[in-house]
């Protein structure tokens, strides 16, 4: 019998990456492992509002900030416009402020040379490839840097510090 694990996680994404978001929790899962994702999930009225500026930002970036405080770890999925999120790159930002050890899994199907949001760069703790096994020896701490077809890369700059 497989022990269930559960796991309390901030999944920041483009919102065209959707779909990625449920794949990573679904491989998760065929590994034993409940992640239970506190990010924001849009629908298109919601959408809508922040793009004709009725949410102001300040709102914004409040809500996301308690929804990571909540999460013990922060997954950043990364496709090919992630790096042109500037959300994206801020929810990193905030990661780090709040300690939070930063995980970044690319997109299933990329290859070749993927630009990373600025922040991952600076902060990750570790970047792997769409893979159950690299996924799941992230989330337990396992640093690891590959590339999108899971070999390995060099480290970031600096790296979180995981305690």
């Amino acid at each position: 019998m497989v022990k269930e694990v559960k796991k309390n996680v901030f999944v920041s994404h483009h919102h065209k990456d959707d779909a990625s978001v449920d794949g990573i929790s679904r491989l998760a899962a065929g590994k034993g492992y409940q992640l239970r994702n506190s990010s924001v999930r849009m629908k298109p009225e919601n959408e809508r509002r922040v793009e004709e500026k009725k949410v102001s930002d300040r709102t914004i970036a409040r809500l996301l900030r308690m929804k990571m405080r909540w999460a013990s770890q922060v997954i950043v999925v990364i496709g090919k416009e992630t790096h042109t999120r500037p959300w994206v790159n801020w929810e990193i930002q905030a990661a780090h402020q709040l300690g939070k050890p930063i995980i970044g899994v690319y997109e299933n199907g990329l290859t070749g040379n993927v630009t990373l949001p600025e922040n991952l760069e600076k902060y990750a703790t570790s970047i792997v490839s769409w893979r159950s096994d690299a996924i799941i020896n992230a989330l337990e701490g396992k640093i690891s840097f590959q590339k999108p077809d899971g070999t390995e890369r060099d480290n970031v700059q600096g790296g979180n510090v995981v305690c």
